[in-house]
């Protein structure tokens, strides 16, 4: 390996140490209403936005923390020793896209049917340190 590639793979890797995610596949809820609730949370603090979480009353707010404390157990074991409250962790992206649907069908008059659409989910979470990038973004 030459070492342009050798300094930009170890660049690469220094990078990814700071940066953790989390997926949720398959929420049962409509991306719409979780896109709510991704956006409360975008670009805040960790402490921060885990007790705006805990305070909202939707009910796809529970899921959201629960995946945010799973991304933030994933940046502890990444980085071992660290604390989080010490690296001023922030919620750096959400991405909140559409799952399987679950088609039914409802009687409507006349014989008709009309069609039910059950939506669903899949959330990816990432926190990384706050540096002057993620000011930016």
């Amino acid at each position: 390996m030459g070492a342009r590639k050798r300094n930009r793979a170890e660049a690469a890797k220094e990078a990814r140490k700071t940066y953790s995610f989390a997926t949720l596949k398959n929420c049962p809820t409509s991306p719409r209403k979780m896109r709510l609730v991704a956006d409360m949370i975008r670009g805040v603090e960790v402490s921060k936005a885990l007790s705006i979480l805990q305070y909202s009353p939707k009910e796809a707010s529970g899921r959201m923390e629960k995946l945010l404390r799973s991304a933030i157990a994933n940046w502890e074991t990444k980085n071992e020793g660290e604390r989080p409250e010490d690296n001023h962790l922030i919620v750096s992206e959400v991405k909140v896209d559409s799952a399987r649907m679950l088609k039914r069908l409802r009687p409507a008059p006349q014989g008709r049917g009309h069609r039910i659409r059950k939506r669903s989910n899949h959330v990816t979470l990432a926190v990384d340190k706050l540096t002057e990038e993620n000011l930016t973004k």
